[in-house]
């Protein structure tokens, strides 16, 4: 044999042996494609492996959409893998949407997966309306607290049922906003009412206000209904606000009356100085007299005679003073 030959075998060999492990490796997925109507070119098969694509997921989810009567490409499943999306949830989606009859192409159904919404929650939800929670028990709050106008608060809680609108699902608002606004309606019903026995009588009022408000505008949701779970009587904050308030006024009354009392006394003691001063005063002018008696004795304008005299005027009046203090101490 020539070399020319052999190297021919060798080629053929070769040729033979990849055509074999390629038959082994997607010849059954090649096979199951075209027998279910789908069918996959075997290059598609390969390619998606040098593509880092598992040839397998993109086969059995074609073969499901296109035995749902849904004509789905290998290149549009190969995209979305390629951008991170989850196929097969996207595909159960839209066998799920085309079996309910509820309009969903693939464009819009691979937007709501690449947004990084669940898909498939998203249909099951449009067929079977969802029951939220409201407030969130998981969030650590058991009820929506509100006063009334008459000061009784009333803890409530609700159960939104509500329905996924796939139309609003990419860019809409999610539960957490539902609860939002329900809360807020909640508590601008209750604080609206009069008395409290009004919202026990009639907790209907209060799904009432909600619905009208149309809470769901802009949302992910259509809102089908809130019923009231219960409704049960808190504490009368009106009293309690009250009795701060009255105890707070009380504090101030006795401020400013110790106010008042310290400016009485520091008066007082002003008043006090003032007379000390005075009395200090007298006594230096009373002590001015002996040395004006003696001078004017000196320099003649005052005799011996007038002294006496003086001195008996003197006798006379405490004597007066003393009978009238004994007569005031015996009326006594």
């Amino acid at each position: 044999m020539t070399n020319l030959t052999m190297l021919g075998i060798a080629v053929v060999a070769v040729v033979g042996f990849v055509i074999m492990i390629l038959l082994i490796k997607y010849g059954w997925l090649w096979i199951q494609a075209m027998s279910s109507k789908a069918p996959v070119g075997f290059s598609s098969l390969v390619g998606m492996s040098l593509r880092h694509i598992p040839p397998r997921l993109i086969v059995e989810n074609r073969i499901a959409a296109v035995k749902a009567g849904i004509q789905l490409s290998t290149d549009d499943l190969e995209g979305l893998y390629l951008a991170g999306g989850h196929v097969t949830n996207v595909v159960r989606a839209l066998i799920a949407a085309n079996k309910a009859n509820i309009p969903l192409d693939f464009k819009r159904a691979t937007a709501i997966d690449l947004a990084g919404r669940d898909v498939v929650d998203a249909v099951r939800t449009s067929v079977h309306p969802k029951v939220i929670d409201c407030p969130d028990p998981a969030k650590g709050r058991a009820t929506i607290d509100a006063v009334a106008k008459d000061g009784v608060q009333l803890k409530a809680k609700a159960r939104v049922t509500v329905r996924t609108c796939l139309d609003r699902l990419i860019g809409g608002a999610t539960e957490e906003t539902i609860i939002a606004r329900v809360g807020e309606g909640i508590v601008t019903t209750i604080g609206s009412a009069g008395s409290h026995k009004e919202v026990l009588e009639n907790p209907d009022r209060i799904s009432r206000t909600v619905m009208q408000k149309g809470l769901d505008s802009g949302s992910a949701f259509e809102l089908l209904s809130v019923d009231i779970a219960d409704v049960d009587v808190g504490e009368n904050i009106g009293a309690t606000l009250q009795i701060a308030q009255a105890e707070a006024d009380k504090q101030i009354a006795q401020a400013q009356a110790e106010k008042r009392r310290a400016l009485a006394v520091a008066n007082e003691q002003e008043m006090s100085a003032e007379v000390r001063k005075n009395r200090a005063l007298v006594v230096l002018a009373e002590s001015e007299v002996p040395k004006a008696f003696a001078s004017a004795l000196r320099e003649g304008k005052l005799g011996v005679m007038d002294y006496y005299r003086l001195q008996n005027i003197q006798a006379d009046t405490r004597m007066r003073d003393g009978i009238v203090g004994g007569q005031g101490k015996k009326e006594d």
